[in-house]
């Protein structure tokens, strides 16, 4: 069973049929070295940690009957796709979870080798790959725990092989957390007409419209491929103080949280709904 399911990941995810865009990478290139500077164009990157990391441990915490205290993660196998310079990898990593990051820019892998290097237990805890999700499909078959791609899916050349993908490298039961833009009008005044031309808060020409995914059009993809969505919430980010807060609306950007179903017969079997999104400090 196990090679006919290698076989059906190769011929869906197959590396031929490439979920990155190649001028999407090519707009990365030139900013890879910038990843860790806190005041430059990553800066709105930097601050969403304060709300992502909470909600990644405090889901994942809810869905479990035990933890480590002080690694509240340990054990727990994740895989951060597109996972630049390691800015969500590290947090995680710093939380007891072995985190594997990929992404098919090599600059922004050397970038996040150098500075997890800095820190000797996340040196043993974080391994990050050069690589594409389809590339590491069939050497990863059910291997993962949780998955996050945190403003990833905005980007993608495909997002129905990426979906497919992820549902591949995913153990039943397993976790995925994404964050992304909202196709509206408001969020292309804000975050683009906005963000980028006005404010300069991320550089110019990051993000197209026509890519940015309705929750609505991800929720029906991941429904698809086998993922029950647990959770949706709008997110903002207030320019003037360079942070995020949790908000009613998911206009501009949003969380999601769906989780991968252990068998056709109970796609919810032993899992604990998450209805809020937990707020927390910065971890």
């Amino acid at each position: 069973q196990l090679s006919l399911l290698r076989v059906t990941a190769r011929r869906l995810c197959s590396t031929s049929h490439s979920s990155v865009d190649s001028a999407e990478v090519k707009k990365f290139q030139l900013l890879a070295h910038k990843w860790w500077d806190e005041e430059g164009e990553y800066s709105a990157l930097h601050a969403m940690n304060d709300l992502r990391v909470p909600f990644i441990r405090d889901t994942l915490l809810s869905m479990s009957s035990s933890y480590h205290l002080g690694s509240p993660l340990a054990g727990v196998k994740v895989l951060d796709v597109g996972c630049g310079g390691g800015l969500l990898s590290e947090p995680l990593g710093r939380l007891g979870a072995s985190v594997t990051g990929i992404d098919p820019l090599e600059a922004n892998i050397r970038t996040a080798d150098q500075h997890k290097s800095f820190d000797p237990v996340l040196a043993k805890r974080i391994q990050y790959k050069p690589s594409s999700l389809e590339e590491i499909v069939e050497e990863s078959m059910e291997t993962f725990d949780v998955i996050v791609a945190s403003e990833v899916v905005e980007h993608v050349a495909d997002l129905g092989l990426f979906v497919e993908c992820c549902s591949r490298v995913l153990k039943p039961g397993g976790s995925l957390f994404i964050t992304t833009i909202n196709k509206t009008q408001l969020s292309y005044v804000l975050g683009i007409v906005v963000a980028e031309k006005l404010l300069g808060i991320v550089p110019g020409g990051t993000h197209e419209w026509e890519k940015f995914v309705p929750p609505e059009e991800l929720e029906h993809l991941l429904e698809s491929n086998g993922f029950a969505v647990k959770a949706v919430q709008g997110m903002l980010y207030n320019p003037l103080w360079g942070s995020w807060s949790w908000v009613g609306s998911r206009s501009i950007n949003y969380a999601m949280h769906a989780v991968k179903a252990r068998g056709q017969a109970s796609p919810g079997e032993g899992l604990q709904e998450l209805q809020q999104p937990p707020a927390g400090a910065a971890v």
